[in-house]
C-alpha cells in the first residue's frame, strides 16, 4: 500500500494513493460500517499488523466497487509529522565520505533532527538568516512500525512500517561552526519527507533501490541503496541496542555522493531562494522541496 498523510478541516487524516488518485480511508470505513473514528497515520502505526490487513482488504473492496474519494486533503503532510525520534546516519556511502574528506566510518555515525524539521512534499523551506551554505542530501527514510529493543539484524525489517523519500537539508556553515553537526541539520524545515509511505510488501529489498536527486530538474545525485555501508537492517539492529525504537520513529539512512559540499571549494554553488530540489527513490514517488527566501 501507499499511504498519504494530509490535513482536512484542521485535522490529520489518512488516504490511500491509488491509480485513480487519493482515497480517504475514513470514508471507506464508513461505507464498510466501521466508521467509529477517523483514520490517521498514528492510528495505523499503533496497531500496524492488524491495521495493515484491514486496510488492504478495504482498499481491494473499494477498487472492486469503483469507490472514489469524498474529499481531498486541504494540505499534504509528511507521512509522520510527530516522530518520537528522528535519527540520521552520516557518511553511509563511501563515495560521499570521500568527497567530504572524512574517514570511512567503522560504525554508524548518528545524529538527530527534531519534529520542527519535519515537512511534507511541496512545503517551501525558509532557511535561517545566517545559513549561507545550503545543501541537499537525498536519502531513503525508514519509518518504524513496531517497538524494537535489541533486535537481530535478520529480524530487523519485520519491524518496519514503510519507506519514504527524505532530504537531509544541511546548512554547511552552521554544521561545521562547532564539532557538533546539530545546528546545521535541525533547523525548521530541514527534514522533508514524503510524498507518502510505501509499505514493505511493495519494496522487495530496501537495499536495492535507485536514488536520484535533481536540482531545478538537473540530476545532481544518482546512486543505489546497495552502496550503503550499513544496510537498513543493520542500522535498525544497531540503533535498537542502545535506544528503544517506537512506531513512527524515522531513520534517515544517509546520502550518496553529489552534494554541493563534495565539489571543489571554488565550484560550490549553494542553494538559493527560488530553487527546487527533488528526491526520487525507486517505488517511492517524488519528494519536492522548494527553497524560499531566507528568514529575516
Amino acid at each position: 500500500m501507499r499511504l498519504a498523510n494530509g490535513r482536512l478541516d484542521g485535522h490529520e487524516q489518512l488516504w490511500w494513493v491509488t491509480e485513480q488518485g487519493l482515497l480517504r480511508v475514513s470514508y471507506v470505513a464508513v461505507l464498510r460500517g466501521q466508521g467509529d473514528s477517523e483514520w490517521t497515520m498514528e492510528r495505523y502505526l499503533a496497531d500496524q499488523d492488524n491495521a495493515r490487513d484491514l486496510l488492504q482488504s478495504w482498499a481491494e473492496w473499494a477498487r472492486n466497487n469503483g469507490v472514489v474519494t469524498d474529499r481531498l486533503p486541504d494540505e499534504m503532510l509528511a507521512p509522520v509529522t510527530q516522530p518520537g525520534k528522528i535519527l540520521c546516519v552520516g557518511l553511509n556511502y563511501r563515495p560521499h565520505a570521500r568527497e567530504s574528506h572524512m574517514e570511512i566510518p567503522k560504525d554508524p555515525v548518528l545524529f538527530n533532527k527534531y519534529c520542527n524539521a519535519v515537512v511534507g512534499s511541496e512545503y517551501v523551506v525558509h532557511p535561517p538568516a545566517d545559513a549561507q551554505q545550503m545543501d541537499y542530501e537525498a536519502e531513503l527514510v525508514v519509518i518504524m512500525g513496531r517497538r524494537a529493543v535489541k533486535i537481530a539484524e535478520s529480524d530487523a525489517l519485520r519491524y518496519v512500517a514503510g519507506y519514504c523519500n527524505g532530504n537531509d537539508l544541511s546548512a554547511r556553515d552552521l554544521q561545521f561552526r562547532t564539532s557538533q553537526w546539530l545546528l546545521g541539520k535541525a533547523a525548521d524545515g530541514f527534514g522533508p519527507m514524503g510524498p507518502y509511505l510505501v509499505t514493505p510488501d511493495e519494496i522487495r529489498d530496501p537495499n536495492q533501490l535507485e536514488i536520484v536527486c535533481r536540482r531545478n530538474g538537473v540530476e545532481v545525485q544518482h546512486s543505489n541503496t546497495r552502496h550503503m555501508i550499513f544496510s537498513c537492517a543493520y542500522l535498525i539492529s544497531y540503533i535498537s541496542r542502545y535506544m528503544t525504537l517506537e512506531p513512527g520513529d524515522a531513520i534517515f539512512t544517509g546520502t550518496p555522493e553529489g552534494v554541493v559540499l563534495g565539489h571543489p571549494e571554488s565550484e560550490r554553488q549553494w542553494l538559493t531562494a527560488g530553487e527546487t530540489v527533488s528526491v526520487s527513490i525507486e517505488g517511492l514517488g517524488e519528494l519536492i522541496t522548494p527553497i524560499g527566501n531566507w528568514k529575516e
